[in-house]
């Protein structure tokens, strides 16, 4: 058995499959650290989820398969370049909350965009400068967003007396960019977050009329949280005011008839 055979095989010897002899040869001893290491964020970091008792089977069929020993000649291909351990860890992480989101059970979608709502509003107030253009016209905050992002939010509403529109700013909602703009309602601030809808987990249950939209209401800490969708374009309306305010708002928010 040369290194790339130890390499190739490096995760069946962390599964107790094989047994190679790692001595006196240091490439081998750091391919084995760099898997070691790999394991461990998967485990720390990844969720954990009891797997049905026919996928357990099925792994236990594949698990006895795999482990016959492999003839030289159809040595399975392998990784031959190894990454610093750091580096691996790092690119792990980079897609560790895309890994959350598709294996998180459908029931916490709605628990998911909701969190994500409060935690942006949260931190768009707590910012040094949390509008990036501050106007109350919306024929001044809507075009700036046309340089920074690729999508337009298609929002029409202006703003009134009863939601004056403060400004906006680009922000983040999960994995992607979002428009965000902040309506005020008496001494309150309201966020709405305009993002591209396809791929987050959409609450599907519980939908109420607002205007022509379709909303799903909820609340976390204390803020009220409205997810709505329309075409390509996805919407959540965060703040601490009251309900019935928020609902209001998002009528108007909503294309109309």
């Amino acid at each position: 058995m040369d290194c790339h055979d130890v390499r190739d095989q490096l995760l069946e010897f962390h599964q107790g499959r094989l047994a190679p002899d790692l001595d006196g040869c240091p490439d081998c001893a750091h391919a084995d650290a760099v898997e070691r290491e790999l394991t461990q964020v998967l485990e720390r970091r990844t969720p954990q989820y009891p797997a049905p008792i026919a996928l357990k089977r099925r792994l236990a069929a594949t698990w006895s398969a795999s482990a016959l020993p492999v003839p030289r000649g159809r040595r399975r291909p392998g990784l031959r370049v190894l990454l610093p351990t750091a580096l691996v860890a790092a690119a792990l992480l980079f897609l560790i909350p895309s890994v959350r989101r598709l294996v998180a059970p459908s029931g916490q979608g709605s628990a998911v965009m909701v969190g994500e709502a409060v935690n942006d509003h949260v931190r768009l107030l707590q910012s040094q400068r949390p509008l990036e253009v501050e106007s109350s016209g919306i024929h001044q905050v809507i075009p700036w967003f046309s340089g920074h992002l690729d999508f337009a939010p298609a929002i029409r509403f202006p703003g009134d007396e009863d939601f004056p529109l403060r400004g906006g700013a680009v922000g983040y909602f999960v994995d992607r960019k979002a428009a965000a703009l902040v309506f005020g309602r008496r001494l309150h601030r309201i966020s709405l977050f305009v993002f591209k809808a396809d791929g987050l987990p959409w609450p599907t249950g519980r939908l109420e009329p607002a205007g022509r939209a379709e909303v799903y209401r909820s609340s976390a800490r204390g803020f009220n949280v409205l997810l709505w969708r329309e075409g390509e374009l996805g919407y959540a309306l965060v703040s601490d005011v009251n309900v019935g305010d928020l609902m209001l708002l998002a009528s108007k928010l909503s294309p109309p008839a």
